[in-house]
C-alpha cells in the first residue's frame, strides 16, 4: 500500500509562486507514474500535470503549460509541482496521485493511490 501526503499549499498573491511536494511512503513509487490533479469548489477534479517513472516525460494541462513544472526525486520518493505566475483560477485543492504503471495517464480514474490534498489559495 502507498500513502501520499501533499504539502506546500497556502495563500499567495496573483503572480506569485508555490512549490507543492508529495511524499510517498509504504513502498517506493520509483517505478510508478505520478500525477497532480486539482479540484475547485463546485467543479470536477481536473488533470494538472503528470510525469513518468523516470522523470523523462512530462505532461501538462493547457491551462498550466509554461507556468507549472512537475518533477520527481526517486531517491526521496517525492514528487513536486512548481507553480509560477499563479492566477486566481488556479485556486483549488491540489491532489497528488500514483499509478502503478510507469506511463502517466491524464485520467483520474486510472490512478491507484491518492493523497488527501493541499489547499492553494490565490488572491487577486
Amino acid at each position: 500500500q502507498v500513502q501520499l501526503v501533499e504539502s506546500g499549499g497556502g495563500l499567495v498573491q496573483a503572480g506569485g509562486s508555490l512549490r507543492l511536494s508529495c511524499a510517498a511512503s509504504g513502498r517506493t513509487v520509483s517505478m510508478y507514474a505520478m500525477g497532480w490533479f486539482r479540484q475547485a469548489p463546485g467543479k470536477e477534479r481536473e488533470f494538472v500535470a503528470a510525469i513518468n517513472w523516470s522523470g523523462g516525460s512530462t505532461y501538462y494541462a493547457d491551462s498550466v503549460k509554461g507556468r507549472f513544472t512537475i518533477s520527481r526525486d526517486n531517491a526521496k520518493n517525492t514528487v513536486y509541482l512548481r507553480m509560477n505566475s499563479l492566477k486566481p483560477e488556479d485556486m483549488a485543492v491540489y491532489y497528488c496521485a500514483a499509478v502503478r504503471t510507469g506511463s502517466p495517464t491524464l485520467r483520474a480514474n486510472d490512478y491507484d493511490y491518492w493523497g488527501q490534498g493541499t489547499q492553494v489559495t490565490v488572491s487577486s
